[in-house]
């Protein structure tokens, strides 16, 4: 029983998928605020050119 904990204890396997998993959510959020922050402009930058290629 003292070994199974032992090995237990030393097992770094899951820390590795725990890992890339923190790396995922760091760059979806990196890329979800990125996103947002980038949206007004390119709103704006959209309206803009459709205003300019309307044609009366």
């Amino acid at each position: 029983m003292r070994t199974s904990i032992a090995r237990f204890v030393k097992d770094e396997s899951g820390a590795t998928a725990i890992e890339y998993g923190l790396i995922a959510a760091g760059i979806a959020t990196a890329i979800i605020t990125a996103m947002a922050s980038l949206s007004g402009g390119l709103t704006s930058l959209f309206s803009d050119l459709a205003g300019k290629l309307k044609v009366s």
